[in-house]
């Protein structure tokens, strides 16, 4: 029997590392796919220690550019020949705007782009599993969130909220997109919502700012443990099998705007994600 083999994007930290301790204590081989090496190796042992279980690997990536994805990736295929779960559970959250190396605003372009590409890239490994889920960490914030190709990176007018509820809308578009383009296929995609979360998302990793503000927060916020219970249901439980293209608040089903299912805003939204990152709509 080959062991199931999970990637989690994020997964030094909050949700990410409590979704990959759930997996490794599962008995799901987990790549924990961070960024940083050192904070990365940390959560590694941190896994390690916690779930006594050695069936956890550490991978590089940057979801901030699309050549370290594109790195990653080829790594990836050099030493597996399958994928069962992808999680794409990485997310940030940006006060001032920022870019990443290739132009996109920080928070479309880490949530939702680097997203896109790197699952793009994967879906042969998934293809090759028996059966495969991609579980996508969206938010509530998709509600207010809208998408302006006219300046799809706040190039004016940049405020936090609208640039984070544009990001978590992109989450569902994708979703949506991708389901539409699995159908018939043994691969399936949901998203969900994991609540209000206290984690380290916005808090400014070079300065610390916004650290305090987490920390008042905690009382009121779901642990990362508690958050990260959808994710893990909807990659492992056999009451989802077969299902597809849904969006899921604690372990049940829940209604998304009227954009994240608006069937024309899904495929221009597949259309335009394809030219930002410039691969081939070969699925």
């Amino acid at each position: 029997m080959v062991a199931k083999v999970a990637i989690v994007t994020g997964a030094n930290s909050g949700m990410g590392l409590e979704t990959t301790i759930g997996l490794v204590n599962k008995n799901i081989k987990v790549i924990m796919l961070c960024r940083s090496k050192i904070r990365g190796e940390a959560a590694l042992q941190k896994v390690k220690a916690i779930t006594g279980k050695e069936n956890v690997d550490l991978m590089l990536c940057d979801l901030s550019s699309i050549k370290s994805i594109d790195d990653f990736v080829a790594t990836f295929f050099s030493k597996y020949h399958h994928l069962d779960l992808l999680i794409n559970n990485a997310g940030v959250v940006t006060i001032k705007r920022q870019e990443t190396v290739d132009g996109f605003e920080m928070m479309l372009g880490v949530n939702h782009l680097g997203h896109f590409h790197l699952t793009n890239q994967l879906l042969e490994a998934l293809k090759a599993s028996a059966t495969a889920r991609i579980v996508i960490v969206s938010s509530g914030a998709h509600k207010w969130g809208k998408i302006d190709f006219a300046d799809p990176f706040f190039k004016k007018g940049f405020n936090v909220a609208k640039g984070y509820g544009r990001s978590k809308l992109a989450n569902l578009l994708f979703m949506k997109g991708l389901h539409e383009r699995l159908t018939h296929t043994n691969v399936t995609v949901n998203a969900l919502h994991p609540g209000a979360v206290a984690t380290n998302i916005g808090v400014d990793r070079e300065t610390g700012f916004g650290g305090k503000v987490v920390k008042l927060l905690v009382p009121f916020f779901k642990t990362a443990e508690q958050g990260a219970e959808t994710a893990i249901y909807l990659a492992t439980s056999a009451d989802v099998d077969g299902i597809s293209g849904e969006y899921y608040i604690d372990k049940k089903k829940a209604h998304v705007s009227k954009r994240a299912s608006d069937p024309q805003l899904i495929e221009h939204f597949w259309r335009w994600s394809i030219e930002q990152t410039t691969i081939n709509d070969n699925i």
